[in-house]
């Protein structure tokens, strides 16, 4: 009796400085699934969405893109995807309990070519999140 896993609704974030080496070593000796990859403009991976064969997924992509929050961290840092039925809901409340909000409420396009809408927010140690 198999059953399916429900779709990751969290997901970390990873940022590299070589993102073909990053994919290799994810996938070849880590064990995860690629399921997106995008290049880039600079012959790396723009963007990659990888499975864990047990459930979960991850996100990563290049610190050469500097025009996002995300552009601006460092190799070796990471933030979290958060899915959130009410973005808007989750901006509220990071604002009412007095959060940073790096972005607000917006549409955007990821590099696998997904839509979302979201917000950005710093966590009280420092890590951006986008919900």
């Amino acid at each position: 009796m198999s059953h399916e896993e429900p779709p990751s609704s969290v997901w970390p974030v990873l940022h590299y400085d070589d993102t073909r080496a990053a994919l290799r070593f994810l996938v070849d000796v880590l064990g995860f699934e690629t399921a997106v990859t995008a290049p880039d403009e600079h012959g790396g991976i723009g963007h990659a969405e990888l499975r864990w064969p047990g459930g979960g997924a991850l996100v990563f992509g290049s610190t050469r893109h500097k025009d996002s929050v995300h552009g601006r961290m460092r190799a070796g840092t990471s933030a979290v995807y958060v899915v959130a039925e009410d973005v808007d809901a989750v901006h509220r409340r990071v604002c009412d309990a007095g959060g940073e909000v790096l972005e607000p409420p917006h549409g955007t396009r990821f590099g696998s070519g997904a839509e979302a809408y979201l917000c950005t927010v710093r966590d009280p140690e420092g890590s951006p999140g986008p919900g």
